[in-house]
């Protein structure tokens, strides 16, 4: 990558060097830093194969060239679309219709302002949620974000289906909680801090596809500026750009540029990072979009694999900290965030987002958002 986008985090030092090495402690560091300004880091990991990458993309591929008839059985939009299958044009993002994130929007420089979304339909983009949590040895009180995974029943995809799926949310679920450990120890916590808030949280390997053969004309939004509500997300690489974050410290946008072989992942910060930590990690803004790079890859598809779906294959992972935690922010991470609003304002820089995190279940954090979804679905 002869232009890196990101910060880049090694988890082999990691997962290889003495605990109390020199070497472990400057990635740690680095990894919290990332997130501090970044809300987003590149990680790498050598125990992720490039093989598993691929069988899953091909996959899903597959599986989204499917007739919408054979899509819409495996959809549940009586559970909010918390397992199987969301269809296209269904998603909205929220930004399009929330004040504080329009007043986001309203602030950066035109130049580094997301597509807009004012006039943005739904997101032309499917997804399909599929459970990689554990079964809590106590009765939650949110049953509803545990409900039975969908297994698509055609044919050719019905004996492949789990064992891929699982087996590739598994290699993003490994990762992301090893480095959940890295961060909490750059952050100064105890390094199961967040593995421990976060073991029977309702866990996501959450693939979005976008078909570029239908929506693969320039500046086409796929998916609108928007967070992720949950902990930490994870992607692995996507044979089509199109993905833009936007730094905290900076307002700049930032095209996510993957080195061009290796073992990578995508790790952002969500909503309940930034609960926890009271600020002082934001949940990172973001959008999918058609743009250049992702006409180049069409174009590169079409040419080296001319029998594949041109279709765009997200493997997003959702780790969320467990429903029944109780979300409040860190005392010690709070006042660091108080401490960098006060030198950014003094700085000039004022930031942005002045939530107030309020004590809750986690369970709770998410209803509200799956009851804002299925009012934007119309489904209430």
């Amino acid at each position: 990558m002869s232009m890196p986008t990101l910060p880049v985090i090694d988890l082999d030092v990691y997962l290889s060097e003495p605990p109390r090495s020199q070497a472990v402690a400057e990635e740690c560091r680095k990894a919290a830093d990332a997130l501090i300004t970044h809300g987003a880091l590149l990680l790498h990991d050598s125990r992720v194969s490039e093989d598993d990458n691929s069988t899953f993309l091909d996959l899903l591929e597959v599986y989204f060239a499917q007739p919408e008839a054979a899509l819409k059985q495996d959809e549940r939009p009586e559970l909010g679309y918390q397992v199987g299958v969301t269809l296209e044009n269904t998603e909205k993002p929220k930004c399009a219709v929330d004040e504080p994130c329009l007043n986001v929007i309203a602030r950066l420089e035109p130049a580094e302002r997301p597509l807009d979304i004012m006039a943005h339909s739904p997101d032309p983009k499917c997804r399909f949620f599929w459970k990689m949590s554990e079964k809590p040895p106590y009765e939650t009180a949110y049953p509803g974000l545990n409900a039975p995974n969908v297994v698509p029943q055609a044919d050719s995809i019905r004996d492949r289906w789990t064992p891929i799926m699982e087996k590739w949310g598994t290699s993003m679920k490994n990762a992301v909680e090893d480095v959940g450990e890295l961060v909490c120890i750059g952050l100064g916590l105890p390094r199961e801090t967040f593995r421990d808030a976060g073991r029977y949280g309702p866990h996501l390997l959450a693939p979005t596809a976008s078909d570029l053969g239908k929506y693969g004309q320039k500046d086409t939004i796929l998916a609108g500026f928007h967070t992720d509500l949950n902990f930490l997300t994870i992607h692995g690489r996507s044979r089509y750009p199109g993905l833009n974050i936007w730094a905290r410290n900076t307002g700049k946008r930032i095209p996510v540029k993957f080195p061009p072989t290796g073992r990578y992942l995508l790790v952002q910060a969500g909503k309940q990072l930034e609960h926890l930590s009271g600020g002082l990690i934001k949940a990172g803004y973001h959008e999918v979009v058609v743009n250049e790079a992702t006409l180049e890859a069409v174009e590169r598809r079409k040419t080296q694999f001319p029998d594949r779906p041109p279709i765009r294959i997200s493997s997003t992972f959702f780790w969320h900290l467990s429903s029944d935690y109780d979300l409040a922010p860190n005392p010690s991470l709070s006042a660091r965030a108080k401490a960098i609003r006060a030198d950014t304002i003094n700085l000039g820089k004022v930031d942005l987002d002045e939530t107030a995190y309020e004590p809750m279940k986690v369970g709770q954090q998410v209803q509200k958002s799956v009851f804002e979804s299925r009012v934007r679905y119309g489904l209430c």
